[in-house]
């Protein structure tokens, strides 16, 4: 096939793709057209002469196309020849396992979930991503789909409990959506016995051939975690199941050991150490974040967050910034961690352990007494927490000042109460601007001496969780409203509000109960509160707190600022956990540069 005159000019995105690339290629759409004018698929040598591929450009030209087949947008024939994908009247999408053994795929553009008899989830496991066409419609009245081809398959390894019947031994997989059991080849089993939950490679993925023979997925034992019955093995479980790094490399490992016990303190750093600043946490809390100090100051307050400075430990591109961003978080289990950060830093130097000097990123407000935030500053600090507290120990100190936690905390209680004034104070301005206040119960687990649950408990929420609570909100406002007003790229929290169709909803919901949302078609955070305000004595206030909660969009983060519905902020970022949150760690380091 010739290549046409000048057709490599009429590519109509070629200015974005200059824009992006200091060697631009034909752009997506353009490769599309290419293959969709011609009468017959096309082999890549073909397409590349028609496009005018240069020698130079083959290797990001190759790169191209198989990025466009995993995504579905094209396909090879048997020959090996590209066909549109569209053209075929196929669908790209993720295939949804369901235990029982069908499942769905869920298309990678808008439209209705297709439904794969079991028949065709014989070819594939939960996760893969596939090319479907549209077969008919089932008696359920489901579009049935068959599956053409499998673009990527998503399990390498599966975790599962060993079985063993006859000379046969195989794994039932712990995810429910994976109803195929994996064979385990001649030796496979290595040192793992029948009942043990065991870590399997699949050396063979599931498929069918033009006879209709059946191959099941097949693999060998690579990890043993242990018995299904040993306390915390669900744990271990969920770590491998949804791939969750829980190990540091050796790199991250040797630069956090390199760090003296001893911080640095540099002449930039103003010196806090005479301020009675403290942390307060749960009991179980082994990182600490934020230390914080309030005193009246006129008729308003003077309040400092102290965060720790995490971006003087963990510098862009070197190896603990790589396994940090690798997590994004730390993930919290029932008596376990997976930090973000290797405990040297975590629960060691960057964590603000009392009596010991630490480096901080420091944020002082001066609050009016109406609650608004006269002016803000951040600058690098040195603190020595005078205590490690506690919620509950902090809420019954304030609460009376002569009970055993209010003798104890006695020389602390005059900054505490200072703190509970300014939560009154926030609080008001919080109401007064119409945030959003979901009042929900959480719970916590409780483990007896074999590390079994013994019981499920509500926590209640005190004062002393209201006082971090909108310390955290100021600093993390004055952050975004920082950067915001010099221009600099950040990460915002946003939150939109609620969708046509969920309002839609929510108001039929209400109606049934005798209610109404106030805004109209547009809502806003104000319009939910005076709701939530006037159902609070109500017997069925959890429930619809619950359904007006879910008809909001989930907050997210965000290089464009929307502001956040329901706190009804403006401008918003999380600033006061570096340790672990990555993004507060990049608002730290935004906050440096500028």
């Amino acid at each position: 096939m010739k290549k046409p005159a000048g057709r490599r000019a009429r590519d109509p995105f070629l200015e974005r793709e200059s824009a992006r690339y200091e060697a631009p290629i034909p752009s997506r759409e353009f490769i599309l057209d290419t293959l969709a004018e011609a009468c017959e698929p096309l082999g890549e040598e073909d397409l590349a002469r028609a496009l005018g591929i240069r020698a130079e450009e083959g290797e990001a030209f190759a790169r191209r196309l198989a990025a466009m087949e995993r995504q579905g947008q094209i396909l090879r024939n048997r020959k090996g020849a590209l066909l549109v994908a569209k053209k075929l009247n196929l669908i790209a999408g993720r295939v949804e396992g369901h235990p029982e053994g069908y499942g769905f795929v869920s298309p990678d553009e808008s439209g209705p979930d297709l439904y794969l008899p079991p028949r065709e989830m014989r070819k594939v496991l939960n996760g893969d991503r596939v090319m479907v066409r549209a077969t008919g419609i089932d008696r359920r009245g489901r579009t049935e789909a068959a599956i053409v081809e499998v673009i990527a398959r998503a399990n390498s390894r599966i975790v599962g409990t060993l079985r063993r019947e006859h000379a046969l031994g195989f794994v039932v997989a712990s995810d429910r959506r994976i109803s195929q059991e994996i064979l385990l080849e001649p030796g496979g089993e290595g040192k793992a016995r029948p009942g043990q939950v065991a870590v399997v490679e699949l050396s063979a993925q599931p498929s069918v051939d033009s006879r209709d023979v059946h191959t099941q997925p097949i693999g060998r034992v690579v990890e043993v975690l242990g018995d299904a019955t040993d306390p915390g093995i669900e744990i271990e479980i969920a770590l491998r199941k949804h791939e969750l790094p829980f190990e540091f490399s050796l790199a991250a490992l040797k630069q956090a050991d390199a760090y003296p016990e001893q911080p640095r303190i540099g002449d930039e750093r103003v010196d806090l150490r005479d301020l009675p600043l403290v942390t307060i946490d749960g009991e179980s809390a082994k990182d600490f974040d934020d230390a914080v100090y309030c005193e009246r100051d006129g008729r308003g307050f003077r309040l400092i967050v102290a965060i720790a400075d995490v971006s003087h430990y963990v510098r862009h591109g070197d190896a603990l910034d790589a396994d940090a961003r690798e997590r994004a978080t730390s993930v919290y289990f029932p008596r376990r961690v997976i930090p973000m950060l290797p405990e040297r830093l975590s629960n060691g130097l960057c964590s603000i352990n009392p009596g010991l000097d630490r480096l901080c990123v420091a944020c002082e407000m001066k609050i009016a007494a109406t609650g608004k935030i006269r002016d803000y500053r951040y600058y690098p600090a040195v603190i020595r927490s005078r205590a490690r507290l506690t919620y509950t120990e902090v809420a019954a100190a304030l609460a009376d000042a002569a009970s055993e936690a209010g003798r104890e905390l006695s020389s602390l209680l005059p900054e505490l109460q200072t703190l509970l004034q300014l939560y009154k104070v926030l609080a008001r301005a919080r109401k007064s601007r119409g945030a959003i206040d979901f009042e929900t119960i959480e719970t916590a687990f409780v483990f007896d001496g074999q590390g079994r649950l013994e019981r499920i408990v509500p926590v209640q929420r005190n004062d002393a969780h209201r006082i971090i609570e909108e310390c955290m909100l100021a600093a993390n406002v004055c952050a975004s409203e920082f950067l915001l007003e010099r221009e600099h790229p950040v990460l915002y929290r946003v939150h939109e509000g609620p969708t046509k169709e969920k309002l839609a909803a929510l108001r039929d919901f209400l109606k049934g109960f005798g209610l109404d949302l106030g805004g109209g078609d547009q809502p806003h955070a104000k319009d939910y509160a005076r709701l939530l305000d006037s159902i609070k004595h109500r017997p069925d206030v959890q429930l619809l707190q619950t359904v007006l909660l879910r008809s909001l969009k989930q907050a997210k983060y965000s290089p464009e600022n929307v502001g956040h519905f329901g706190l009804a902020y403006e401008t918003y970022t999380h600033f006061t956990s570096p340790i672990r949150r990555y993004p507060d760690l990049l608002v730290h380091r935004a906050i440096k540069a500028v």
